[in-house]
């Protein structure tokens, strides 16, 4: 995910990682280690501080690009710290740490222990406690001899759940599919196609409920990531069918920003315009995104790791000194 190219606001795609992050074992999927990439960051960023209209959240990266701690700032005495630890370029642990009247809330901060696989890199096993010492979930992740993951074991105080993956290829298109306790939870089918001068992905998800369909969402994106066309189907049990509820369109400048977004949904349509304003950064990263005609704003400040000379450069310099 490239924040910057779907064009979505920096808080909301923020907000959205950290939502799938926090569901990462709801939704069958092993844990992922965010980097500036995936906020559209580019160069050696050392921290992000997003303004919103609630109050401040920041991103500190290491030099090598990895996550961190997030700060969200509500006000003098409230706010959130988040924790990410690596060992060995894996994720080994990540702390949510709660503060209300400046004074640190154990009862809904929480760390999560990961055991990573030293041979393939992989999590094995994820711990969750709380900060009362309380022992929360466990999950135990299995892999074929593909890297793919096809098993995870929940292990918690109301029993143990267990989560299945397979995968399916026809035709060029790979299925995903996960169930639950036996019942199926979520199918995601990938698929590549060629319009006109250019290849497309597409990614169709389909979500039941108690193993009955109940909506679908269908992505469509080009070679470098970016949405192009997006679908959303409401499950209709009358017609035992998918029924298109919503489509959006984006298009992009030549920089590989959003330039617009046009939502149609029945009868009703909408459309967005989105600007920004670059800092001197080479290669740049933008300080402002402005959404029309809403006139809503994002403003990001950015500082950068010192960029080292090569060394043959250096060597030039101190010559020409």
């Amino acid at each position: 995910m490239n924040v910057k190219n779907y064009g979505i606001s920096v808080l909301s795609g923020i907000l959205t990682l950290l939502l799938l992050w926090m569901s990462i074992s709801v939704q069958s999927q092993e844990p992922k280690v965010f980097t500036t990439s995936d906020f559209g960051l580019s160069g050696k960023v050392k921290r992000c501080l997003v303004i919103t209209d609630y109050g401040k959240e920041a991103f500190d990266f290491r030099e090598d690009g990895l996550l961190q701690k997030i700060t969200t700032v509500y006000s003098e005495t409230d706010y959130d710290l988040t924790f990410y630890r690596y060992k060995d370029g894996s994720l080994s642990e990540k702390r949510i740490e709660n503060y209300r009247d400046d004074k640190l809330d154990r009862q809904t901060s929480i760390a999560h222990i990961f055991k990573v696989d030293t041979l393939d890199g992989k999590v094995r096993r994820e711990q969750i406690y709380s900060y009362q010492k309380e022992f929360l979930d466990q999950f135990e992740y299995s892999y074929d001899s593909n890297g793919n993951l096809i098993a995870v074991t929940r292990t918690s105080n109301e029993g143990i759940d267990d989560t299945r993956i397979t995968y399916d290829t026809l035709k060029g298109e790979v299925t995903r599919t996960t169930y639950v306790n036996g019942i199926i939870e979520r199918s995601v089918r990938t698929s590549e196609k060629r319009e006109k001068d250019r290849i497309l992905r597409e990614e169709l998800i389909k979500e039941y409920l108690n193993g009955e369909p109940f909506r679908a969402t269908e992505t469509i994106s080009d070679t470098l990531g970016r949405k192009v066309r997006e679908m959303e189907y409401s499950y209709d049990a009358d017609q035992s069918s998918f029924v298109r509820a919503m489509e959006v369109l984006f298009t992009y400048d030549e920089q590989g920003f959003l330039k617009t977004r046009f939502q149609k949904s029945g009868k009703q349509e909408s459309r967005q315009e989105y600007i920004y304003q670059f800092d001197a950064h080479n290669p740049p990263n933008w300080t402002k995104e402005i959404i029309s005609p809403q006139n809503q704003y994002t403003t990001r400040r950015i500082t950068y790791y010192e960029e080292k000379l090569p060394e043959s450069n250096a060597e030039g310099n101190k010559k020409g000194s």
